[in-house]
């Protein structure tokens, strides 16, 4: 038998649904979007670390990641955020798709599956 929990409910879903051991979380924007691809993935991994924390788990217990960005050509500023943010022994399985849009000034969206 499934036992799901869910945590952090906005109007359109929860930030985190556990199910099974596995953490799941929607997709991510940042609140901020003046910042640039390097500002707004912070901002987005400094949310996801606080959604794992309430849900029991962290950064490093991340196993796969998909990263929507509406400007393939600032991947490298991305990825340099990225890197520093997880340990190169932890690294998830990962996938960065280019969007032709997000919501309105986003310039990334993350979606992450983790353990607990």
């Amino acid at each position: 038998m499934s036992h799901i929990q869910r945590y952090i409910q906005t109007p359109i879903m929860h930030r985190v649904v556990e199910a099974n051991g596995f953490l799941f979380l929607g997709g991510i924007v940042a609140d901020d979007r003046s910042k640039d691809m390097s500002g707004q993935t912070q901002e987005i991994l400094e949310k996801i670390e606080t959604y794992l924390a309430e849900a029991g788990s962290d950064k490093s217990k991340i196993v796969s990641a998909t990263l929507y960005a509406t400007d393939m050509e600032q991947k490298d500023a991305m990825n340099d955020v990225w890197k520093a943010w997880l340990d190169p022994a932890a690294l998830p399985a990962r996938a960065t798709l280019g969007v032709s849009e997000l919501a309105p000034g986003a310039l990334l969206e993350v979606v992450v599956t983790a353990v607990k």
